[in-house]
């Protein structure tokens, strides 16, 4: 257990680092870009390629993706059923912010630290099926029912082939499927980004926090949270009780259910001319309760 609190704890004190440090100026808002292409771009990657590697593959995972796919259409669907209520452009709002998960950012970081290679191979893949919703999937679907706009499959599959991780993660299942190794100084260089992926993606997320509630989002954010959460212990439930994969695969499902809002959701809600402040305000109350929940997870299941 204190191992557990521990490790938590650094990662959660690493997150309060950046935002100290973008209180006092070291850093500014404007810098969380960069600290976005880093993650993104180079250590993420570089924690996937290390991690597909360090196990032996088995292709039963591959259904992961869809197991990814389907817990993300289940929360936007639960997002437009919640909140159409108050018209079409209510409900795409509620679709964008109750769906996707931030796992390369938040989670992973989590199960680099706490779980196996093969729990990171799970969420990798997991997070393919992901990708699908939350880097324009959904954003298509509720563009196209709050404004008439069109539903284009051929914008989501650019969005997805000029991801970075989106698009390692399809290599490094190709080649782990054909039995081909990755190249000896590839894994070496690829070893030093993954060592900086925690630390980079939990200072990132100190320097992009920002938590200021105006009176009048408290209940909506509050509900918003509500709703998505308890369908995430329902998923959760499901995940660990009744999916055939081994326990660590169950346990790291358990854990991704429970992953913050994703980010991209604040840029697609001002794209759908949404309200941005709620939306901001979702996802970071969102990361502050996946923090707790995960913690209190990895407790439980005695990891």
């Amino acid at each position: 257990m204190l191992d557990v609190l521990t490790k938590a704890g650094c990662l959660i004190l690493v997150i309060l680092l950046g935002y100290t440090l973008k209180r006092v100026g070291v850093f500014k808002k404007s810098d969380f870009p960069i600290f976005s292409h880093i993650v993104l771009d180079i250590t993420l990657p570089c924690a996937i390629i290390i991690n597909f590697t360090a196990f032996d593959f088995d292709p039963s995972l591959i259904s992961l993706m869809f197991v990814g796919l389907g817990c993300c259409v289940i929360l936007a669907l639960a997002g437009w059923l919640f909140f159409r209520r108050g018209g079409a452009a209510a409900g795409s709002f509620g679709m964008l912010n109750c769906s996707g998960y931030n796992i390369g950012c938040f989670t992973m970081p989590y199960v680099q630290s706490f779980l196996g290679p093969t729990a990171v191979v799970a969420s990798c893949i997991f997070d393919v099926g992901n990708a699908v919703c939350s880097n324009g999937g959904v954003y298509g679907v509720a563009s196209a029912l709050s404004n008439g706009g069109k539903f284009s499959v051929k914008t989501i599959g650019k969005k997805l082939i000029t991801s970075v991780p989106f698009v390692t993660y399809i290599t490094m299942l190709i080649l782990a499927l054909l039995n081909i190794s990755v190249p000896t100084p590839v894994l070496t260089f690829a070893g030093i980004g993954a060592g900086a992926n925690s630390f980079m993606a939990m200072m990132m997320l100190g320097v992009g926090f920002e938590i200021s509630l105006e009176r009048s989002y408290l209940s909506k954010v509050s509900r918003f949270l509500l709703i998505r959460y308890s369908i995430s212990a329902l998923l959760a439930l499901f995940c660990y009780f009744v999916l055939p994969f081994s326990l660590e695969v169950r346990q790291v499902l358990t854990a991704l259910v429970f992953s913050p809002v994703c980010s991209a959701a604040v840029a697609y809600t001002e794209k759908i001319d949404g309200d941005v402040g709620l939306a901001g305000a979702i996802n970071s109350c969102s990361i502050i309760i996946s923090v707790v929940i995960i913690t209190c997870l990895l407790l439980v299941m005695g990891v």
